[in-house]
């Protein structure tokens, strides 16, 4: 039987990873005798936490870089959205099988729910960079009711085999098309680390932005990317990246915990305090 007091987040490296502090939190505050431990484990011992998890050690946990994928091929079931994304980040036990989930677009959208009004009236949206975490953008904006996606990457190979999963919905385009796009977008997303402290800036012209236009970045260190600087400035209403990765956590936490936590001002503040000075995801 399972541990349903100890939870974990699995990565590599991971002493950077705010998901101890946001769990930590939500257990204090909710008087829950629990743990929440990071986890740093080598791609070649994943496999070996997942027999850990099977055999009742751990109630559950997250995977982030560079287990998502893997944990997608180990788990004996996975929800819709993992299935679409094709990456599982919470793990957890149900009638003796272990299930694999993405939350990253429930996150995606709850924070832009929380913090961007109206954006669910968008039909194209103009998605910046064809990493892991776009899989996860493009399904949420599909799960609000977007029509179309503009994919644009540097690489338009890599964006191509992220739009092959959508179908026509989704058009893989090169970086030089980028500027151009801006004017048919409603929401503009960047998914790139372009902009993360430490990264130099994403260049981006809006100047062809509508005046209705929104955007978000998922860099949240620093909190006002030059991206959404420059938005801004154009006059785009924008929403910071922090509370995806607040909003992602809550479901793991609820499947665990049996407690749906909330993600609040305070919350908000204890990670915005603990990123200070720092350039942690």
């Amino acid at each position: 039987m399972a541990d349903a007091s100890r939870a974990f987040v699995a990565g590599h490296p991971i002493a950077h990873s705010r998901s101890p502090l946001i769990h930590g939190t939500w257990l204090i505050r909710h008087g829950i005798d629990g743990s929440y431990t990071a986890l740093d484990v080598p791609a070649e011992e994943f496999r070996a936490l997942t027999v850990e998890l099977r055999s009742g050690r751990w109630v559950g946990g997250n995977v982030t870089i560079p287990h998502k994928e893997t944990a997608y091929q180990l788990v004996d079931r996975r929800d819709a959205a993992a299935e679409a994304i094709g990456a599982v980040n919470t793990l957890w036990l149900e009638d003796g099988l272990l299930v694999g989930g993405n939350t990253d677009a429930y996150g995606f959208a709850a924070n832009l729910d929380q913090r961007l009004a109206g954006w669910r009236s968008g039909e194209t949206a103009l998605v910046l960079g064809a990493g892991g975490a776009s899989r996860a953008i493009i399904h949420a904006l599909f799960e609000a009711g977007f029509s179309h996606v503009d994919l644009v990457n540097r690489t338009v190979e890599r964006a191509e085999r992220i739009a092959a999963r959508f179908g026509d919905r989704v058009t893989a385009r090169g970086w030089d098309a980028a500027d151009r796009l801006v004017g048919a977008a409603d929401l503009v997303v960047n998914t790139t680390p372009l902009g993360m402290k430490g990264q130099p800036p994403l260049a981006l012209d809006f100047a062809s932005a509508r005046a209705d236009a929104m955007a978000t970045d998922i860099v949240y260190v620093p909190l006002e990317t030059p991206f959404l600087r420059r938005a801004a400035e154009a006059g785009l209403k924008t929403c910071d990246g922090l509370g995806m990765l607040l909003h992602q956590a809550v479901p793991g936490f609820a499947r665990w915990f049996g407690c749906v936590p909330e993600v609040d001002e305070e919350l908000r503040d204890i990670v915005i305090a603990d990123m200070a000075g720092e350039t942690g995801t």
